[in-house]
């Protein structure tokens, strides 16, 4: 959710919570029912929902401390369980929360599917690539090479895995690093998806101790062989939704994995 945000210290000083407010509609639902989904499954810390209404939501404050190894390792773990424990559809939004979702500012459809290379294709990377061909970002000729390998997916992305509960915008900006030892998730695009596509963002834009979380997640669950191959793969998505927002600069590395996906 992107809209104004503030801290609020409650009556009496007792604790202070962070205030957000919505401007989408839907806003506030997705992202309060995507916070409480993800914290039901009792693994990474969650910040606690407090309230929410149509523009508002209120949750906990995160003290920040700073990256360590031992955070990373445990985060890794618990990433892994957070994955595991499932959800009951590719595409499948967060109990209560709406089809009509949020990735930042850019809209998301959680549309549930059963097969993951199409659905993917379908519902994450063609939508932003027909948005980006719009607004004259990607060149007509550029996107059909990213159409084409869509149309390869379902033989380039691994063996097939079951449906994992996504974070589903796992960039740097949402991980906090608490005071008390723990990572902690914010801010999520939750829905369910492939496992390979969190750890995909956490590696596009950057996190500390990255190779020590990998580390850790894969102590409790092996990725299967070849995901580093296909960790572009599963950046397409998020570099089309920020050629959409951002512009070219995201559209070039975008093109950049797709000619390399279209080599293999």
């Amino acid at each position: 959710m992107t809209g104004a945000l503030t801290e609020v210290a409650l009556d009496g000083g007792r604790s202070v919570v962070v205030v957000k407010r919505g401007d989408g509609p839907g806003e506030v639902r997705a992202e309060a029912a995507g916070l409480r989904w993800l914290a039901d499954a009792g693994t990474v810390r969650i910040p606690c929902v407090y309230g929410d209404d149509s523009r508002w939501l209120v949750t906990d404050r995160v003290p920040q401390g700073r990256p360590t190894v031992e955070a990373a390792l445990r985060f890794g773990r618990e990433l892994a369980a957070l994955h595991a424990s499932g959800a009951p559809a590719f595409g499948a939004p967060p109990p209560g929360g709406p089809v009509a979702a949020y990735i930042g500012l850019a809209p998301m459809r959680n549309e549930p599917g059963t097969d993951w290379p199409h659905w993917y294709a379908e519902h994450r990377v063609l939508p932003y690539l027909r948005d980006a061909v719009d607004a004259g970002t990607v060149s007509s000729a550029e996107a059909i090479l990213v159409e084409r390998v869509c149309e390869r997916l379902p033989e380039l992305t691994g063996p097939p895995e079951p449906p994992a509960r996504l974070h589903g915008d796992l960039w740097n900006g949402n991980v906090l690093w608490g005071v008390d030892g723990h990572v902690w998730l914010i801010d999520p695009a939750a829905h369910g998806g492939h496992r390979e596509t969190d750890l995909a963002m956490l590696d596009l834009f950057g996190c500390p101790h990255l190779a020590q979380v990998v580390d850790g997640y894969e102590e409790s669950a092996p990725l299967a062989q070849g995901w580093r191959e296909r960790v572009g793969l599963h950046q397409l998505f998020p570099l089309l939704v920020h050629a959409v927002l951002f512009g070219r600069g995201y559209a070039e590395q975008a093109l950049t994995v797709a000619r390399v996906a279209a080599t293999r």
